[in-house]
């Protein structure tokens, strides 16, 4: 709430909170400072718990939430409403419906005629994302060139924007809820498919159940903030490290990690070349790269 291109003292934030403070602080902590706290927590919880259920999905500590291409679909219907012109309550609820149409068409395409195997289900977002992006890429080129800055910054992750804040702790929220119960599904599923079966876990419907609350956490995190990478990777296979594969402790910690790390890159992004503000994802990148490096260094 302190740190920013306008420095402000904790005695002044404290004030601002109980309405004695001068109304430029006020402004400043309650109407700007604060929702992007808030939203950037949202961002880095939903990333993380998303993360912690793609990488027991898809049984690979390196799964990221943006794998089966939710991101790309998000982004191009962002990136399209921005073209046109629209208000950001049009972008936001633009992103989230193209999220949600990516996940349908994933699911879709992924059902062969015996069923979805977790490979299929892979192979289908990896190419989905190829297919978003080459679209994304021409909208790039034919945006008129005052509009391709505000692109490029929501694709970076950007957190500097009005955003329904409620809307995304509903998200949150109910994902939370939905993904506690399923921890002991969770801590037998890593094991593989077979031992989960054998131990009384209906895996068909814990695979479906996994897919459709991540894709909607990853939908809700997008359309906040754009694309902000690493959070969802790095998050999980960090606190796995410390807490271990209990998904009782891992998921309300992966929450809570993440929360905290996007807060701290977007105070970074707006704070270290103030008033020049630097899109959030550039800052995960710059922490997430070289922390997962090492965490892949030590754990060989």
């Amino acid at each position: 709430m302190f740190i920013g291109s306008t420095e402000i003292s904790v005695e002044d934030v404290f004030r601002s909170f109980t309405g004695n403070g001068t109304p430029l602080t006020q402004t400043l902590v309650l109407e700007l400072r604060l929702p992007r706290a808030l939203a950037a927590f949202a961002c880095g919880a939903m990333l993380s718990i998303a993360g912690v259920l793609m990488q027991v999905l898809l049984r690979n500590p390196l799964a990221d939430p943006y794998v089966l291409g939710v991101s790309g679909g998000a982004s191009l219907a962002a990136l399209t409403i921005m073209l046109l012109g629209l208000d950001i309550i049009f972008i936001t609820s633009g992103a989230f419906a193209g999220a949600l149409l990516s996940i349908f068409m994933v699911f879709v395409f992924a059902h062969g005629k015996g069923g979805w195997t977790v490979s299929r289900l892979l192979l289908t977002g990896i190419v989905m994302a190829s297919g978003w992006m080459a679209i994304i890429s021409f909208v790039l080129v034919i945006a008129p060139p005052d509009k391709i800055h505000g692109m490029l910054f929501w694709l970076m992750g950007d957190l500097s924007y009005d955003r329904p804040i409620s809307l995304a702790y509903v998200i949150l929220i109910v994902g939370f809820v939905l993904t506690l119960p399923l921890s002991r599904q969770l801590n037998v599923m890593i094991w593989g498919d077979k031992q989960a079966g054998s131990l009384g876990v209906n895996v068909s419907r814990l695979r479906l159940q996994i897919f459709f609350i991540s894709s909607l956490l990853t939908a809700g995190a997008v359309s906040l903030a754009g694309g902000i990478g690493f959070v969802g990777l790095v998050v999980p296979h960090f606190v796995r490290l410390l807490v271990g594969n209990e998904h009782r402790i891992l998921i309300p910690a992966s929450a809570l990690a993440g929360g905290i790390l996007v807060v701290l890159a977007d105070t970074l992004a707006r704070s270290v070349m103030a008033p020049q503000q630097i899109p959030v994802g550039i800052i995960t990148a710059l922490i997430g790269v070289p922390l997962f490096l090492y965490l892949l260094r030590r754990s060989h």
